[in-house]
């Protein structure tokens, strides 16, 4: 009960003296309560499940975060800590003692900077100028927050996460829903040097377009891990293996249980140890985004961090957290991709095991590679949707380039960089594992991408088979949290096939539309026309079989490679009349 206030008398100073003193009494208790209350409601929100970094350190809700300070702490030079806005400087964090700083990047001079184009004006402006080298690091402050997708998809609203943003944040404003002029394309993509080191007179931009030298051109590499304790390891063999590890930027959505799990940024020895470990050497190129593995929720939100991560390199590479590379990847995956022509090409493919791939030294044992084909309808999540099996691996039937293939895969991508700026990971997809390929497959192939198997393999990966086997089936899975999202991923794969029209039986009121402009389709191709050529009916919930015998044998590529267009920017299907059946059913050649 709130005590009342004594009476006002209209006598003497001693009475309006004690009625002050019992007003101050009043509000005094009437303030411990209201604070007292108020610790109730804070200890309540603290035990809300919230996202940690190094430390343990929870996030806060929004309104409990107001008066935090918003300096930031690096474990290791490289993690982001999710309870705050920004990060600091890694030296104060460092292992051993030594510091190991990021380089900070330089800052660039305002102006269009690239290639000379007449790309519209706001496309340009859209596109943030390019910057090498470059780390969300020095993004201190610039964070965004976001409600996590999972509590979000299950009604708790108040679990908010610190993200980065991303480098272009309206990917239409850069595809405009039709094919992507050239000159646009070529603004994306940083270079190592500036076009003015050598001969003087350029812009002093590192955005070149094609002008950048091959061997400057930069690579990002995204890496999702979910409490995978060879993530490191992969980080290693990227740096350690590239022919110019200079040009190389990793990063890495590290999932983990703080204390139970190793850091992917900890080196195996202290760097002051032993500093010619890559995770010492270029941990400056290394962003590490560390959630707690209870907030985790699928691939899909991990890769999409990993877009958020992307600072306009040229190049985009897109692995698992558990894979070997090759002596001189680099060099290799670039020249392959550069080989096709199409600056709208994405290698990629599921890739070979480990086991019987690569000799001591990192070079290659294989001559043999897989294409992606192999694909069918099948059952979940209350609904039924493309799921891609195992893929046939021989020697490549196109010599001197990659092959055309129709499907995508995530456990190796590599693009331009511009790939992840106009298709980026669904936010909204919590608890989604398959389907993942279908949504990017299709909507990259609505906005002009080309898919390819890369004739030589760059990389291979540690399946749970062989002697590999009791390793990796110690590694835990993201499912060991489904209790705590039941039900989202039904939610998620209703909107994931409404988006690419694969569930056209389903009203669209049953899934959700936030933001699907920006994770939607393109304007140069329909879902509809994949469906058509490669022979899938979306009704019937029927695919054609024996599309192998048509990509494998070289035919799609030999076919439909002749519709390239001259300049590079992806095949023009409207001048491809061509629709798959299979050639096995009866009275089919």
């Amino acid at each position: 009960m709130v005590p009342r206030p004594a009476a006002k008398s209209l006598g003497g100073g001693n009475n309006i003296s004690s009625s002050n003193n019992n007003n101050r009494i009043a509000l005094a208790l009437i303030a411990t309560v209201v604070i007292l209350y108020a610790l109730g409601l804070a200890g309540t929100a603290w035990h809300l499940p919230s996202p940690v970094r190094g430390g343990g350190r929870r996030l806060r809700p929004r309104w409990l975060r107001v008066a935090r300070t918003n300096a930031a702490a690096v474990a290791g030079g490289t993690s982001i800590d999710l309870s705050r806005n920004g990060i600091s400087d890694p030296a104060l964090y460092d292992e051993d003692g030594e510091g190991g700083a990021a380089a900070a990047a330089a800052e660039e001079e305002e102006g269009e900077g690239g290639p000379e184009g007449d790309g519209d004006a706001d496309v340009r402006s859209s596109i943030p100028p390019a910057r090498w080298p470059v780390s969300i690091r020095d993004e201190d402050g610039d964070f965004e927050e976001v409600v996590h997708p999972g509590h979000r998809a299950m009604g708790h609203p108040d679990v908010i996460m610190s993200v980065p943003r991303f480098w272009v944040d309206d990917p239409v404003s850069v595809h405009r829903n039709t094919l992507m002029p050239r000159d646009v394309a070529m603004r994306i993509g940083s270079c190592v040097r500036p076009d003015d080191d050598n001969n003087g007179g350029g812009s002093g931009s590192l955005s070149r377009g094609d002008r950048c030298p091959v061997d400057e051109r930069t690579v990002y590499v995204a890496i999702a891990s979910y409490r995978d304790w060879q993530c490191r390891d992969t980080v290693e063999s990227i740096f350690s293996r590239a022919s110019f590890p200079e040009r190389v930027r990793v990063a890495v959505t590290d999932q983990i249980v703080e204390g139970e799990d190793g850091r992917c940024d900890a080196p195996r020895e202290p760097c002051s140890k032993d500093p010619s470990q890559a995770l010492c050497a270029h941990r400056d190129r290394l962003d590490v985004f560390q959630v707690d593995a209870t907030l985790s929720i699928g691939p899909v939100f991990a890769r999409h961090m990993g877009h958020r991560m992307y600072r306009g390199e040229y190049y985009y590479m897109q692995v698992d957290a558990h894979v070997t590379f090759t002596r001189g990847w680099d060099v290799d995956i670039i020249g392959q991709m550069e080989s096709t022509g199409n600056e709208m090409a994405v290698l990629s493919t599921y890739l070979t095991d480990i086991e019987g791939s690569i000799d001591e030294g990192g070079n290659s044992l294989r001559g043999t590679r897989p294409i992606m084909c192999n694909t069918d309808y099948e059952e979940g999540q209350e609904n039924r949707y493309l799921r891609h099996g195992s893929q046939p691996e021989a020697n490549p039937t196109i010599r001197g380039m990659p092959q055309l293939e129709p499907y995508w895969a995530a456990g190796f991508s590599f693009s331009r960089g511009h790939f992840v700026v106009n298709v980026p990971y669904d936010f909204y997809q919590p608890m989604i594992f398959q389907g993942e390929e279908m949504s990017i497959g299709i909507r990259g192939f609505t906005i002009g991408y080309d898919y390819y198997a890369p004739e030589r393999s760059v990389c291979f990966h540690h399946y749970a088979d062989g002697e590999n086997r009791r390793k990796r089936n110690k590694v835990p899975h993201y499912w060991e949290n489904g209790a705590s999202y039941a039900g989202s991923g039904i939610k998620a794969m209703y909107r994931l096939l409404g988006i690419v029209h694969m569930n056209p039986e389903i009203d669209r009121d049953r899934w959700d539309h936030a933001e699907e402009d920006k994770y939607g389709l393109g304007g140069v191709r329909t879902p509809e026309l994949f469906y058509d050529v490669f022979g899938i009916d979306v009704t019937r919930k029927v695919a054609e079989q024996h599309l192998c015998q048509f990509v494998e044998s070289g035919q799609m590529h030999n076919q439909f490679m002749k519709s390239l267009r001259p300049d590079g920017m992806g095949i023009d299907y409207s001048k491809i009349s061509f629709r798959f059946k299979d050639p096995r059913k009866k009275g089919r050649r």
